[in-house]
């Protein structure tokens, strides 16, 4: 067996000295809270990432197809619901990825998911004696209603059929309660056409509420029929096109895709990250944060490894100078400690693990950690789970703390054997 395992096997925890039981004890609850700390707030911080990207996308889509002559997405500006594209986009599976040589590197992780057309309309609402400005996104049955129905809150969505006759409305819990109207309700919109006025009445059908106060307070949801006839436009006359992706991280590929292979000359695509990058810019701060929280845990993880080895090399100068008077070369006598050392440390390790995994499982399945959602667009703190990256920290946790060993133990070769063996 190597000498300096073999040291290192027969160190006991358990120390004559008190103080150095008791500073040992500390630092490993210390490591080992550090690595739960990392655990819980990347796992925080990737699924908080994960759920408002997700409802961004569905409530918007991930790829917008409009004329390139708006000036805004809310302008009432038609284009044609008949196009090559349309709804054969949702026949394209993945994409082969090329380098600048146009060579093959992979594939993206999934293909379109749906297309679906929409009409944008901007009005009034009145209901009693209050005032509220709106969008109304008309859409029809085909629409990606799955995930809007996770978003309802009241009523249903079985009213959203094909129908001009349709003349109910579905609003946000925000406008609900601001405006104090409910499920089967009656409002009048407002609106502008032909630079004249009009008034449709609508009734409440169905509230939903995505946690997204910046869209919820504008935002609802009417027929496409009756939004374009609300504008006066044909039936094959819409203001643009909604494109749902299987997977997020292919948004870059298929808007690429689309505008350049797909698209006629007359339209343009844009992916929601262009279109609403102030959010998605937020969300990448939250990555700045993660890292700092990383460093911070390390270094304080680092210092008290550092701490735990000086006060274990001090307790055993006397050993040390025994060992090199027997001929143990430095480099020797230094991994007794460190062979030792990293013992305690993927002790602490796990159970650092066992405590992150058990506060990130019991917020998965009780969601006891509460968010304001007016803040933080979600009402608790969401756990996503990556098992690579918790690898990965892991891995980059134990290779910093061992590594670090190498700075304490380096005393060691400073030490002389005749006076470490007299130092009590």
């Amino acid at each position: 067996m190597n000498f300096s395992r073999y040291i290192a096997q027969r160190l006991s925890l358990h120390s004559a000295n008190s103080f150095q039981n008791i500073i040992v004890r500390l630092g490993i609850t210390t490591l080992a809270l550090s690595l739960a700390v990392i655990i819980v707030a990347s796992a925080i911080i990737k699924g908080f990432k994960a759920e408002i990207s997700d409802k961004v996308f569905g409530f918007w889509g991930h790829i917008h197809i409009t004329s390139p002559s708006m000036n805004s997405m809310f302008e009432a500006k038609p284009i044609s619901l008949n196009q090559d594209f349309y709804p054969s986009l949702d026949t394209i599976g993945k994409l082969a990825i090329r380098d600048d040589q146009d060579r093959i590197t992979g594939y993206t992780q999934g293909g379109v998911q749906g297309i679906y057309p929409y009409v944008l309309i901007a009005g009034i609402m009145e209901a009693k004696t209050s005032f509220e400005g709106l969008i109304l996104k008309g859409v029809d049955s085909t629409y990606n209603w799955q995930k809007m129905q996770s978003f309802l809150v009241e009523g249903d969505l079985s009213f959203m059929n094909d129908s001009l006759e349709n003349r109910k409305i579905l609003i946000s819990r925000t406008t609900a309660d601001r405006m104090e109207i409910g499920i089967g309700d009656r409002i009048i919109m407002h609106f502008v056409k032909n630079n004249q006025g009009i008034r449709r009445a609508f009734t409440v059908g169905g509230i939903y509420n995505t946690g997204l106060e910046e869209y919820d307070q504008q935002m609802a949801f009417i027929h496409l029929k009756v939004a374009q006839e609300l504008l006066g436009w044909q039936s094959d006359q819409v203001s643009g096109f909604e494109v749902f992706l299987d997977h997020i991280d292919d948004i870059d590929y298929f808007d690429n895709y689309i505008y350049i292979d797909v698209l006629p000359t007359e339209l343009y695509s844009e992916s929601l990250r262009d279109k609403f990058s102030n959010i998605f810019d937020w969300l990448e701060l939250q990555d700045t944060n993660e890292y700092v929280i990383l460093i911070l845990l390390l270094t304080v993880a680092v210092i008290n490894m550092i701490s735990i080895v000086l006060i274990m090399i001090l307790e055993r100068t006397s050993m040390i100078g025994i060992l090199k008077a027997m001929g143990s070369r430095d480099w020797q006598t230094r991994n007794i400690f460190i062979y030792h050392t990293a013992k305690l440390i993927l002790w602490g390790m796990a159970v650092g693990n066992f405590l992150g995994l058990s506060i990130c499982l019991i917020q998965q399945k009780f969601k006891l950690i509460r968010l304001n959602e007016a803040d933080y667009y979600i009402s608790y703190a969401p756990v996503h789970l990556d098992f690579r990256l918790l690898l990965f920290v892991n891995l980059l946790f134990f290779l910093v703390t061992v590594l670090s060993l190498l700075i304490p133990t380096y005393y060691i070769s400073k030490l002389s054997p005749v006076k470490s063996i007299r130092f009590n």
